[in-house]
């Protein structure tokens, strides 16, 4: 199976018109076209938005019409619903997926003129997250013909952002090395890096999965619920099962990155000051000014092919569920291992006392 790239990736939200605002206004996404009852997409609002590499669906349902949307958002609050896989024969994917085990979930869908078809077909992924295969017949072509109106709107080569870097997945304790293998077996990915993190007394475990291409990175984590609860477990409990922690967008300049997004209204996770105290001597020279990192709370790390700098939003939903990475890969193939600690203390001060984890259940 040949999985190319993230063609693009949608976002089930209780109102579109407020979530794709955030995006445009925060990230510099640009608005390309919308759909729903006037066109042939039923029963919800979707706003189609672009910038560069990355393709970004906003769908929200129409009171009592039935949509999935609807049922999604009641149980998992805002969040990514499907993650679209670019290939070059999306029936073909779709067959040799189910044959693999998968569960379909909407069958081939082809639309447009011969020469320019678009064809959509998905089979679930984990949790409630589709992943819809995706082909195009000509580069350039609508998005989606008949479902999806596209405008004049600005060219999508603009932005700050090159492309979906990787999507980090919560998993319920006891299902990543299913997860996994779901992934090597079906979809064809190879895991390509795992860890384990211990942080106080709370832990969890990393591993990696990437498709052939190296161009979809998936990043699977499970809690360890014989430590004390943590914010794995609190994700899980708060977006009702397994899910999409946070999206990461892949910047060639991180610094103008994270000074734009916070002009335009987006607020970060803050950093210990002490973790700059002593930053050069872990990691070295990462072409930025530690003074600049520690002004903006960019985290820095280092792996064998070279350094990268990284950075969190605070979530904005309600059950404090999905948040978006700000990523500048300067050789580096890794994800930050020594920020974990740090990432997972700031999302420990975000969230209220209320919410923190009680004692770990007995067995």
């Amino acid at each position: 199976m040949d999985i190319r790239a993230i063609d693009h990736v949608e976002l089930y939200v209780e109102d579109a018109d407020e979530a794709a605002a955030y995006l445009c206004d925060s990230f510099g996404f640009a608005p390309h076209g919308s759909g729903g009852p006037e066109t042939a997409l039923g029963a919800c609002r979707t706003l189609l938005l672009r910038q560069r590499g990355i393709t970004v669906l906003v769908t929200s349902a129409l009171p009592g019409g039935g949509h999935p949307a609807e049922a999604y958002v009641e149980r998992h609050g805002d969040g990514v619903a499907v993650i679209g896989l670019a290939v070059d024969d999306a029936d073909a994917a779709f067959t040799e997926a189910v044959e693999r085990g998968a569960a379909p979930t909407v069958p081939p869908m082809a639309l447009g003129a011969a020469g320019h078809r678009v064809t959509f077909a998905s089979v679930l992924g984990f949790g409630d997250v589709e992943h819809r295969f995706t082909s195009r017949e000509a580069r350039g072509a609508p998005f989606a013909p008949g479902l999806i109106r596209e405008a004049s709107p600005a060219p999508a080569d603009a932005g700050l952002f090159e492309s979906v870097d990787h999507v980090a997945v919560c998993l319920p304790a006891g299902e990543l090395d299913a997860a996994v293998r779901h992934y090597q077996e079906v979809f064809g990915f190879a895991q390509t890096f795992e860890e384990r993190i211990v942080v106080g007394l709370q832990a969890m475990d990393s591993k990696v999965v990437q498709s052939a291409s190296r161009q979809v990175t998936l990043t699977l984590i499970e809690p360890d619920t014989t430590r004390e609860l943590g914010q794995i477990d609190a994700f899980l409990s708060a977006h009702g099962g397994a899910g999409v922690q946070h999206l990461a967008f892949l910047t060639k300049d991180i610094t103008t990155a994270v000074r734009t997004v916070a002009d335009r209204g987006a607020r970060f996770l803050t950093t210990p000051p002490a973790y700059y105290d002593t930053l050069t001597d872990r990691v070295g020279d990462v072409g930025a000014p530690v003074p600049t990192l520690r002004e903006l709370n960019i985290l820095a790390d280092r792996d064998s092919s070279g350094a990268m700098l990284q950075i969190f939003t605070e979530s904005r939903h309600p059950r404090r569920t999905l948040f978006y990475e700000l990523i500048d890969r300067r050789g580096a193939r890794t994800f930050g291992s020594n920020n974990i600690k740090a990432l997972y203390e700031a999302v420990e001060r975000q969230r209220p006392l209320s919410d923190a984890p009680g004692p770990a259940p007995s067995t």
